[in-house]
């Protein structure tokens, strides 16, 4: 529930008990920016606050499903600079994230990790329920392999924002969104799943 910012006080708050977590962010838009309207906190903006504050491991930090219009000629410069690893939403096209998500294994080790998971990394062809869509984004089954791909995971907590029932009359951003929690929450540590 909540937009993007919601994720801030979260990642404070792991930060307190966990140190500098890693990240596994599935979004159309990697939310690193620095204001808007003035602001310094918004929807846009709490990776770039995270990284300020020194609540993530930067060289943990994975963003999957990214895509969409900018104003910026580089709009991942930020994200590069910084190490994260940018996985656009082209590179996802008509494949498979089981290996992706290996890949993603042996980067975060035993690290602490968070999963945040913004709706509008799906395609809004599955999920037209957000404010922010971007279209040719991730299909409800490469969402599965992302979340299901962390088990093993040393996962110290989820959310899922940016779902607004309100611009889909049909419930599904509302069905997907609820069974993508119900999977994040099978891939605790020590969930029984079988």
């Amino acid at each position: 529930g909540g937009d993007h910012t919601i994720t801030y006080p979260i990642l404070q708050a792991m930060a307190e008990k966990h140190g500098s977590v890693g990240l596994v962010h599935v979004d159309a838009h990697t939310d690193t920016g620095d204001k808007a309207l003035g602001e310094k906190i918004y929807h846009g903006t709490p990776f770039r606050r995270c990284v300020e504050e020194g609540l993530l491991d930067c060289s943990c930090v994975v963003q999957i499903g990214i895509r969409g219009s900018s104003y910026d000629p580089d709009p991942y410069e930020y994200c590069r600079e910084q190490g994260f690893w940018v996985v656009l939403a082209e590179e996802c096209w008509r494949k498979s994230l089981v290996p992706l998500m290996e890949e993603v294994r042996k980067q975060m080790g035993d690290k602490p990790v968070y999963i945040s998971f913004d709706i509008d990394g799906i395609d809004p062809a599955y999920a037209p329920g957000t404010g922010t869509p971007e279209i040719a984004g991730l299909t409800p089954a490469q969402a599965l392999e992302i979340i299901r791909g962390c088990k093993g995971l040393n996962v110290v907590g989820c959310d899922l924002v940016e779902v607004a029932p309100m611009y889909d009359v049909s419930g599904n951003t509302a069905l997907l969104g609820a069974n993508l929690l119900f999977e994040m929450l099978c891939v605790l540590p020590g969930v029984k799943t079988t």
